[in-house]
Order: C-alpha cells, then structure tokens, then sequence
C-alpha cells in the first residue's frame, strides 16, 4: 500500500516542476516576443507563428528535457494564453493555449518523457496556440482590429497587412506554425544534445 501511495506522489507535480513551469514560462515568453517584433514589419506579421517558434526552441526543448510529469506544459499554455489576453489579444488566445498545451502534455506522456521524436511532435502541436493570438486578422474580425491600430501605425501599416492577410491564411499558418515548431524542436535538440542524453531521452 505504502508502495502505491509513493507512485502515485510522484506523478503530481511539485514545488521544483512549478518552478521550472515559472521559470521557462518567462523564458519562452520574453523570447517570443523579442522575436514577434518582426511584426513590426506588415508583409512580416504573418511570418510571426512560423518563425517565434523556430527561435524559441531551444529553451522550450531544454524545458522539455527536464519534464517527467504530465500538465507542465497545459500551465504553460494557459500562462502564455493569460499574458496574450492581458496585452490586448483575443480571449481565443486563453482557448488554444490550454488546448495546445493540453495535446502537447498527452504526446510528450504517450513517449513517455524518454523520446526525442515525441518532444518535437510535443513542440510542434504546443507553437501553435499562437494562432489565437492573430485570429483577429481574419473571418470578419480583420476591420474593427486594424481600425484600432490605424492610429498608432498609421495608413501605410495597416492597409498593408490588410492585403496580405486573406481568410485563407489562416489555415496555411496553423501549418506553418506547426512546421516551425518541428524545426525549433530539431534545432533545440542538436543544440541540447548533452542535456537529452542526461535526461535519458532517446
């Protein structure tokens, strides 16, 4: 019985795995952003779900190194989704976070926290929740979101990123996304190749 009840403790997560959650949280965070002021850039906006994760993979990847717990990755999301909805994003954004993180836990669990395919896969499906965040680029939201930034980028900005941003974008994005994902993930593990040999994760 005693046996039963040690298992079962450490399947829950502990002060230590909410630590990392916080600290490589704001890690991916903070370099996610750096990385989608290329949007600053209207023909570069659309660029901003493919290429943040590309960038940002080698810390989550390192993140994913040190996981052995299920929902490390559903916080995460739902922190990401949280701050996006802060900064002015759509609630949506909350939506994919958790269910992008959700889906990412289940793979990286299903590899059993040892395979190094499973962690791209993981990275992949986790990148993209971003795609809450520029839902208001498309499907009848576009004006009233780009009237808002008329003032603040002026004329040029937005009737550029008017025309580059057609409905059917959106879906080539939600690809492109999980794409740039599966290129962080291999990135961040030719990188991090001690760290995944350490953590037994072949």
């Amino acid at each position: 019985m005693s046996k039963n009840v040690n298992v079962s403790e450490k399947k829950l997560l502990e002060v230590k795995d909410l630590i990392n959650v916080g600290i490589f949280s704001a890690l991916y965070f903070v370099l996610y952003a750096l990385t989608s002021c290329i949007g600053f850039i209207p023909v570069f906006m659309i660029l901003v779900p493919v290429v943040c994760p590309i960038i940002t993979g080698i810390p989550l990847m390192l993140y994913m190194a040190k996981i052995k717990k299920f929902g490390m990755l559903t916080i995460t999301g739902i922190i990401v989704g949280v701050i996006m909805f802060v900064m002015g994003h759509p609630w949506l954004v909350i939506f994919t976070g958790t269910v992008c993180g959700f889906t990412a836990d289940i793979v990286l669990k299903f590899g059993e926290y040892k395979s190094k395919k499973m962690s791209v896969i993981s990275y992949g499906i986790f990148s993209m929740w971003s795609m809450g965040a520029i839902i208001s680029l498309f499907f009848g939201f576009k004006e009233k979101y780009l009237e808002s930034y008329r003032a603040g980028y002026g004329d040029t900005y937005v009737d550029t990123l008017y025309k580059v941003t057609p409905d059917w974008l959106f879906w080539v994005l939600v690809v492109g996304a999980f794409v740039g994902g599966i290129i962080g993930g291999m990135l961040g593990i030719a990188v991090l190749k001690k760290h995944f040999k350490k953590a037994g994760i072949v």
